[in-house]
């Protein structure tokens, strides 16, 4: 691999917390999964970018798996940092944390992994630093990336020939 600058999967470290109020929920009275997908979305972006320091473009959410319901009684936490790069491409890990705010009791709702590109000023695809996993967790998301990576390319193959099937 060629040599390029280091950053460590903590200094691209964003935690958002936001309470549940009735207005974000859906006829269950349990958080829209639309909204939550917009959460993860706005900070794993803003992970990419402090990774990247330039500009970035979501190139694909894996999956939103969604693992328990969130409630009214509850915030919720977002932690998404930079867990794999390639050339210019960025792998963001997103957890989703609620907490009973009467109880203290603590649940992991859902997990992410998006994937963005790095942009320079005229839009095109930029070389990004490296990452530099530390923490159990953050090696093994590091070490299990290239899995991703593989499933990733073939569900876009996969979509590309579909979309040449489906009539407009």
């Amino acid at each position: 691999m060629d040599k390029r600058d280091e950053k460590k999967c903590v200094d691209s470290l964003v935690i958002k917390t936001s309470r549940v109020f009735p207005i974000d929920t859906n006829n269950h009275n349990t958080l829209f999964g639309g909204k939550l997908m917009s959460y993860i979305d706005d900070v794993a972006s803003i992970s990419a970018a402090k990774h990247s320091r330039c500009d970035v473009v979501t190139a694909s959410t894996d999956s939103v798996d969604f693992l328990v319901p969130i409630r009214t009684s509850e915030s919720v936490s977002l932690e998404s940092y930079v867990s794999s790069v390639g050339r210019s491409s960025i792998e963001v890990f997103v957890k989703v944390i609620t907490e009973d705010l009467i109880t203290g009791r603590r649940q992991l709702a859902a997990t992410s992994f998006l994937t963005f590109v790095a942009l320079n000023q005229e839009g095109k695809p930029v070389v990004v630093p490296n990452v530099v996993p530390e923490s159990d967790e953050e090696v093994m998301l590091f070490n299990t990336a290239p899995q991703r990576v593989k499933v990733r390319k073939e569900r876009r193959e996969h979509s590309e020939a579909f979309a040449n099937v489906v009539k407009l």
